[in-house]
Formats: structure tokens, C-alpha cells, sequence
């Protein structure tokens, strides 16, 4: 495949995932976005809506106007800034409930980190194409908040959730699926993809200093130097409670730690993040199968080899980070071999993306939604529109 064709197919790809979820998701009786679409693409009635959810639509939009201008993209993301600023903000106690109902009353109102730094992402993004201080001001707000009350002053790094007035809760977890933990590489991960958005925007002393020390618990506490996995998750002193490997994670992770270094500006980490990079996508390479799936996840009583949507969506994107940083043409092969896949399994004809495939055939997983509390257009529209930027800046060779 051609580097024109490989763009021209993920130029396609991404129009397709952004007319879906302008045709089917807009919630025009209740406001915002439809909380939940199963996999006939059927609004599921009086569905919770949740916080990453909708930030991530912000961050989507956001993203898809600046990728191509679009009046109906920044109209889109006019809508989520609103929803969210409506309904999910805590006029209270500050920050962003982690669910409303369809009416758009609160539901479940604790302060997820998780979720908070999903906001601060969508608001940056969001600001960069409406120049709306209100988002930038809030986004600050919220980077604030997370200092204030989910910093850990001893040991670094942060804890993952507390309750509606910021106070210690005992449950943490981020969903039913989650140890409860103090910490957790995912929560760590996307504070720092956050951080980097708005380092880009708003430069000084404090997110710098922020920014510098997520990469230093990352190189220090969450990867391990020896087989370039990460925990995922942790005690407040990093002591590691968990043996499991989160392929998507980790090639998510390899591309996200050097972007953020390279933001940054601080040219030793970068220098670690870019051997890093390609060290945890080698590691990565035990979780692929002939027909270029990534499997979910494993441990060492069980290999899981299902095929979710975001985690094929992410190793398009890291394996075309590793040979950009490397130029060796394997890593090449493997992001349009993950690219083949994805159209091959994952693509609906409707436009979105099957939650996942299992199996010798891979089949469609039963019973999972098209649109849902995780189930958002960020991971394939973000992968899609990060292929086209790294394809149309760097000349490529063709495999």
C-alpha cells in the first residue's frame, strides 16, 4: 500500500465516523448527545449520559474542525461545550459529575480524575477552535482543582477519585472492570494527555512542573524497564497490585509519553521516551496475531485475545510512531497490517465501529453498543486524524 493510499483510506475512514455520529447520536428532544445506541444503531430510551462520554465528543469535534473546517464539526462542538457546561458542571464544589440522567440531573456525582481530565483535554481543544476563554478559564480551573485535591504531596502521582465535595472515598474504581486501587496507570495516562493540551496552550512554571513529574512516575513507577509493560495499577508509595498486561495501553502509551516530552521541551526525556517508544511497542508484539489484531489483554493465568475497537485504533497510531522515530520499515507494515484489520473486522457499514470481534473469525461481541459510557468517536477519529497529519509531514516509503 501506497502512503496515498493509506491516507486517501483513512481520510474516507474519518468522514465516515464523524457523518455517524452527526446523523445518529444527537439527543434533539432532551439536549447534548444520546446516551447509549446498540449495535442496530438503536437509541437505547432514558440512558444515563456520562462525563467521558461527552468530553470526548468536545475533543472529537474540536479536533475534526481544525483537521477540516467544517461549519457542522465546530457547530458540533458548540453543542458539547454546552451540554457539559450545563448540566455536567458542579456550580457547588467545582469540577465535572461523573454522570447526569437523560434529563440532564445529576446521577452519579463523584469527582472521577479520570473523567476531570477528560474535560481539561475537550476544553483545549475546544478553545483552540472557538477561542472561547470561558473554556480555557475553566480548563485551568480544573487543572487547579486536580492540584489542590488529588496530588499526592509525598509520593507523587495522583489518586483516583473522591466524592462530590473532594473529600476521601473508599470505592475508587474507575469502572466494574477496575481494581480498587489508589492509583492507576490509565487515570496517570490521560491526566498527562490532558496536561500536554494545555501546556500547549497556557506555558508556565506549575503545568510544567506537572507535566515533567507524570513522565518521571511513568519512567520510574509504571513501566517496567525490564519487558517495557506497565503496571496498571498501584499503591499511594507505587508499590505494584497487578500482574495484567493491557496491550491497547501500552501502544497507546508509547506514542503519548514521547508527544508529551516533545511538548514538554525537555530534551533528555525525550530522548528516554523515544527508546521507550519502541521498546513497549516491541513488547506489544506478543498481543498480535496473523490477521494483524492486537488482543485485549493477559496475565498469567489467561490470554485474552479479543479484538476491541480502541485498542486496534491506537497501534495503527503507535506502530506509525515507532518507525517515524525508527524508520524501520516493520513498524510500518504493522500499522497498515492493523489498518487491514480494522477494515476487514471492525468497521460497520453504517460508519462506526464494532465494540470488539472474538474468536477464530472474529465475530462481532454480542451485546455491545455502538454508542455508550466508553464507547465514543475519540480513539478512531483521533487515530484517523493522527495518520493523516503523520503522513502528509513525512515522505513515506511505500510497503
Amino acid at each position: 500500500m501506497t502512503n496515498q493510499q493509506y491516507q486517501h483510506e483513512v481520510t474516507q475512514e474519518l468522514e465516515n465516523i464523524l457523518n455517524y455520529w452527526e446523523k445518529y447520536t444527537l439527543d434533539n428532544e432532551f439536549g447534548g448527545f444520546q446516551g447509549r445506541i446498540n449495535a442496530d444503531d438503536e437509541i437505547v430510551p432514558q440512558a444515563d449520559k456520562g462525563l467521558v462520554l461527552n468530553a470526548r465528543i468536545l475533543w472529537t469535534f474540536s479536533a475534526a474542525y481544525q483537521h477540516n473546517a467544517k461549519p457542522e464539526y465546530l457547530q458540533l462542538a458548540h453543542r458539547a461545550f454546552d451540554y457539559l457546561d450545563t448540566y455536567f458542571r458542579d456550580k457547588n464544589y467545582g469540577g465535572l459529575y461523573w454522570s447526569v440522567d437523560y434529563l440532564g440531573n445529576p446521577n452519579n456525582t463523584r469527582k472521577q480524575i479520570y473523567g476531570q481530565a477528560f474535560a481539561i483535554y475537550g476544553l483545549c481543544e475546544y478553545y483552540k477552535v472557538s477561542q472561547n476563554q470561558l473554556a480555557l478559564n475553566w480548563a485551568i480551573e480544573l487543572f487547579e482543582i486536580i492540584e489542590k485535591y488529588s496530588f499526592d504531596t509525598v509520593h507523587g502521582g495522583y489518586i483516583e477519585a473522591l466524592a462530590e465535595d473532594w473529600q476521601p472515598i473508599h470505592d475508587l474504581k474507575l469502572s466494574d472492570k477496575d481494581a480498587n486501587e489508589r492509583k492507576s496507570m490509565n487515570t496517570h495516562l490521560h491526566i498527562l494527555e490532558a496536561y500536554t493540551n494545555l501546556l500547549s496552550l497556557w506555558r508556565n512554571e506549575q503545568i510544567e512542573k506537572q507535566v515533567e513529574g507524570l513522565l518521571s512516575v511513568f519512567l520510574k513507577y509504571i513501566i517496567n524497564p525490564q519487558t517495557g509493560h506497565q503496571y496498571l495499577f498501584l499503591d499511594d508509595d507505587w508499590t505494584v497490585k497487578s500482574n495484567i498486561i493491557s496491550y491497547g495501553h501500552d501502544i497507546e502509551a508509547s506514542w503519548l509519553l514521547h508527544e508529551a516530552a516533545e511538548v514538554l521541551g525537555n530534551s533528555e526525556i525525550s530522548k528516554q521516551t523515544h527508546f521507550l517508544a519502541l521498546k513497549m511497542t516491541d513488547a506489544v508484539q506478543i498481543g498480535l496475531s496473523e490477521d494483524g489484531g492486537l488482543a485485549y489483554e493477559s496475565d498469567e493465568d489467561h490470554h485474552d485475545t479479543d479484538k476491541h475497537w480502541w485498542v486496534q485504533a491506537e497501534a495503527m497510531v503507535g506502530y506509525l510512531n515507532a518507525y517515524q522515530l525508527s524508520k524501520n520499515d516493520k513498524y510500518l507494515k504493522q500499522s497498515i497490517k492493523s489498518w487491514a484489520f480494522i477494515k476487514q473486522c471492525l468497521i460497520t457499514p453504517t460508519g462506526e465501529w464494532h465494540w470488539a470481534v472474538q474468536g477464530q473469525h472474529n465475530t462481532p461481541m454480542p451485546n455491545q453498543d455502538k454508542i455508550g459510557f466508553w464507547k465514543c468517536p475519540y480513539h478512531n477519529a483521533r487515530a484517523c486524524m493522527e495518520i493523516i497529519r503523520r503522513l502528509s509531514v513525512q515522505k513515506m516509503v511505500n510497503i
